[in-house]
């Protein structure tokens, strides 16, 4: 296989890059923008080798611990579960929570070999019992393992006591937060109801 092949290959496993986008991707790139390639390879190299997980809430980060889990501004009663740092990304420029994440990096899914240790529920467990929580926000996507993963969670809330909340229904049923609207998200959020 040529080393072209082999490039629009690597770029096919990106999320919606296709044969012919990952064609456009690499020519684009070898006959216009030589020196943005070598530079772009140059960060994903670095960031591949650098970014690992939060030790407290498992968002992507350069650090032991991440910016908001090093911050003394943020509301340590309020914990809100998500599915994957990009989701993290939406809340935080779409409202103005101001609490802590725990990310799951995924759902449920015993079918894709993802149960309660794959999604760090130990370590769940363990913020839960140690630290001065008084609200959980589960903000699952609206699918049907998003919405198993949040009763999950709230039966884990209920044995410790721990008032918990999920995002109102604004958000479209199998919709993921990646996707959604700013407004949207920020009106599901403000408008979380009790589990």
């Amino acid at each position: 296989m040529s080393l072209l092949s082999q490039l629009m290959n690597a770029f096919q496993i990106l999320p919606g890059v296709g044969p012919k986008s990952a064609q456009r991707i690499c020519f684009n790139l070898l006959q216009k923008n030589k020196d943005n390639a070598i530079k772009l390879a140059d960060i994903l190299k670095e960031a591949c080798e650098k970014i690992g997980e939060c030790q407290r809430c498992r968002t992507l980060t350069e650090n032991d611990l991440c910016r908001i889990c090093l911050s003394d501004k943020r509301n340590p009663s309020q914990l809100c579960i998500i599915e994957t740092p990009a989701d993290l990304m939406q809340i935080e420029q779409a409202t103005d929570y101001s609490g802590t994440y725990f990310v799951l990096h995924g759902r449920l899914s015993p079918i894709d070999g993802l149960g309660p240790n794959e999604l760090g529920f130990p370590k769940l467990i363990d913020i839960l019992s140690k630290e001065p929580i008084k609200e959980v926000i589960v903000a699952t996507n609206s699918t049907l393992e998003g919405q198993t993963t949040a009763q999950y969670i709230a039966q884990m809330c209920q044995k410790v006591d721990i008032k918990t909340t999920g995002l109102a229904r604004g958000v479209p049923l199998g919709g993921e937060l990646e996707y959604v609207d700013a407004n949207t998200i920020a009106h599901a959020f403000g408008s979380r109801e009790e589990y």
